[in-house]
């Protein structure tokens, strides 16, 4: 296993690279009459989408509110040991520099995405060293919910063991002062809000300059078994690090790298965050997302949950699933999910949006060399709007060397084509200074 210290000294490195390089139903794939091109079969349209240079621009995290800002903290500590054995503490190198490199969004970040102040916590978790840094104190103060903030005295890595339970009657705020990982150990779901609702709670979870490393969502409700084309893998097992269902989420200067949920599947996926029937959506700014993966939404899935994205880095994430989603009785006799569902996921290789009603932007964002599965979409990005409601916007934003299928279709307005990193069925695009792969 890499020492978090190892984990987090890419960034530094991918900075310079940066500079060189400059679902739930058949809406998955693209409309008939959209634009789309490339290969890979098993959706309905062509896929494909090899990719182009471009300079990249945008990043960097507000300011505001308690602890460092300005693209992540970059506090300093020493490199030490993982996490220990039973969820104990152990130190670690400081986390950061989070978000984008090389760039920021030029409107500024609304106010919902500026740091909340935690001055005046509820629950201090540890007395000043790393060995009080307990799993057991971390959950304790998860269960209680408000404002939760660290006093490890260093830079240290939490071991988690068993999946966090996030209050769904109250709002819930962990900041780790850039000095906390939380590292599933590869093994453990890190954080849970599971409320029984759909788009009706007013509550939610902050997540600022903090770490969550190598959580995993373990699927456990298999597809019932039918012969190819028909979908195969999973229909749950969404959200490595954070699974979250009828709550409103906004991640602050944080960094999530290597973690993993169900592999297989069109309906599941959110390798690092899945956020399902959202009343407010969930808001991203500044912050990392490397390394992870799912079916579909190798980074971050969204289900009926608007997604407003500044100033993040997306880097190596994949969705590892394959045959995109599509619902074709002449292809699948089975039904599964009130569908005939053919191909088993793949769809977006760090974002991923499905839903009704509900709108996308980014502004601000570097995502580069991600990768949708085969025969899939939207190694950048995969927005579908199921009733072409749902507006996409997109500025001061960088997507190149992404891989997988593409297709663009606005139901109006003048933009028709998002090039080779991009998989769209929405209301209206609109493109602002930025760089996209297959767009001169």
């Amino acid at each position: 296993m890499r020492r978090i210290a190892d984990v987090f000294a890419g960034v530094g490195l991918l900075a310079a690279l940066c500079v060189a390089c400059g679902g739930e139903d058949s809406s998955a794939s693209p409309a008939a009459g959209a634009s789309s091109s490339g290969g890979g079969g098993g959706a309905s349209s062509s896929g494909g989408g090899s990719s182009s240079g471009a300079s990249s621009s945008g990043g960097g995290t507000s300011s505001g509110g308690s602890g460092s800002s300005s693209g992540g903290g970059s506090s300093s500590g020493s490199s030490g040991g993982s996490s220990g054995d039973g969820g104990s503490a152990g130190d670690a190198g400081s986390i950061g520099p989070a978000g984008n490199p090389n760039g920021s969004c030029t409107t500024g970040v609304p106010a919902r995405g500026q740091p909340v102040d935690t001055s005046h916590p509820t629950t201090v978790v540890g007395t000043g060293t790393p060995a009080s840094c307990t799993f057991a104190a971390l959950q304790a103060a998860v269960t209680k919910g408000g404002i939760v903030t660290f006093d490890c005295g260093a830079p240290t890595t939490i071991g988690v063991t068993a999946t966090l339970k996030v209050p769904t009657d109250r709002n819930t705020v962990l900041d780790g002062a850039s000095k906390i990982t939380l590292d599933g150990g590869g093994a453990v779901q890190i954080l849970r809000f599971d409320s029984a609702n759909f788009q009706a709670n007013e509550n939610g979870l902050t997540l600022q300059h903090i770490a969550l490393v190598r959580g995993k969502a373990t699927p456990t409700k298999a597809i019932p078994p039918a012969p190819a084309p028909c979908s195969q893998g999973w229909d749950d097992g969404e959200g490595g690090a954070l699974y979250m269902r009828d709550g409103n989420l906004t991640v602050i200067d944080s960094i999530f790298q290597d973690n993993t949920a169900a592999p297989l599947g069109p309906d599941t996926g959110g390798g690092a965050i899945y956020v399902l029937g959202s009343k407010h959506g969930a808001m991203i700014v500044g912050s990392t997302f490397r390394g992870n993966s799912a079916a579909n939404a190798g980074a971050v899935g969204g289900l009926f949950c608007e997604l407003d994205v500044y100033n993040s880095l997306f880097t190596g994430n994949k969705a590892i699933g394959n045959g995109a989603n599509s619902d074709d009785a002449s292809k699948c006799s089975v039904i599964n999910n009130g569908q005939h569902e053919v191909g088993s996921g793949g769809n977006g290789g760090a974002i991923y949006s499905d839903g009704a009603s509900v709108n996308l932007t980014l502004c601000g964002n570097a995502i580069l060399n991600d990768e949708a599965g085969a025969g899939a979409f939207g190694g950048g990005l995969f927005f579908t709007s199921n009733d072409m409601n749902g507006t996409l916007t997109i500025v001061d934003t960088t997507m190149t060397g992404n891989t997988g299928g593409h297709w663009t279709n606005a139901a109006s307005g003048t933009v028709k084509d998002l090039g080779t990193a991009v998989g769209t069925n929405c209301k209206s695009i609109t493109l602002t200074n930025s760089k996209l792969q297959g767009i001169p």
